[in-house]
């Protein structure tokens, strides 16, 4: 890995120590590189090997990989327990990992349902226990950031998966209040729709251009844009934040489209104006 933050100075969390799920691809990916550019040990855990090797490669030695089933309680405790082994503390956990599939919610079943929650909201609960009991209460310290979705206002498609979503962001909350005491930081970060490699090859041209046209800043986000938030979260900056949704969809949680739309734009691009009689 080359050259520094574009953002942050050099070593702003030099000594820190961090673990991040989904690490091999996308967003995960991207917020392990910024981070240890930034100075923090990054423990990346995923199902497959591979992504994470190649993560290793780009972010260079303050990167480890280790594979782990987040949905698998012995598999999450031994992760924890090796990281603390190694490394002596945990100051920061990124629950990234999390998956969905795209369809009407007549043709959910048990099955899928079940699959999408396991692994969105119990995967999520078994990383954050365990690290908030085994590292951050007896370190009386530490911070949380689990990544949900945005649009919070109905995910049509996607009723699963925006079921599990919204129950990670009230477990943040609770938990930001339950933990206060014992100084550990809670927050969601609420993502939309961002420019990740998977995104850009999984789907059409067609797609992907509709999806940023739905976004009022007409682009999707840069994954590196998300990963930027995590670092100041996770930096004293981000020391009072916590039991917070922060949303960053580039304004599509409030409108979706540009503004104006085009059945009430006028030539010169504003909205056009009421006709008022005169008093």
């Amino acid at each position: 890995m080359t050259g520094g933050s574009r953002i942050f100075r050099d070593g702003l969390l030099d000594g820190q120590v961090g673990i991040i799920s989904g690490a091999g691809s996308g967003l995960g990916r991207e917020t392990a590189l910024e981070l240890t550019r930034l100075g923090m040990t990054v423990v990346g855990c995923g199902r497959r090997e591979e992504p994470l090797t190649e993560t290793a490669e780009l972010a260079g030695e303050r990167f480890n990989a280790v594979q782990c089933d987040i949905r698998e309680e012995d598999q999450v405790a031994g992760l924890v327990d090796g990281v603390l082994e190694r490394h002596g503390k945990i100051d920061l956990l990124v629950n990234n990992a999390g998956g969905q599939y795209l369809t009407p919610a007549e043709d959910i079943n048990l099955k899928g349902f079940r699959t999408v929650m396991r692994l969105n909201v119990e995967g999520t609960w078994l990383m954050t226990h365990a690290v908030a009991t085994k590292a951050m209460i007896p370190a009386e310290g530490g911070k949380v950031l689990s990544v949900t979705l945005s649009p919070h206002n109905g995910m049509p498609g996607m009723a699963h998966s925006g079921a599990a979503r919204a129950a990670v962001e009230n477990m943040m909350r609770t938990l930001s209040v339950e933990w206060a005491r014992f100084g550990i930081k809670l927050n969601a970060l609420a993502a939309g729709q961002f420019a990740t490699d998977t995104l850009l090859t999984k789907y059409p041209k067609q797609i992907v251009d509709g999806v940023a046209a739905s976004v009022p800043q007409q682009r999707m986000g840069e994954p590196e844009e998300l990963a930027w938030l995590v670092a100041y979260l996770a930096s004293p900056a981000g020391d009072f934040t916590s039991g917070s949704v922060i949303t960053v969809d580039g304004a599509r949680d409030n409108w979706m489209g540009p503004w104006p739309p085009a059945a009430i734009a006028s030539d010169a691009g504003s909205v056009v104006p009421e006709e008022r009689k005169p008093k």
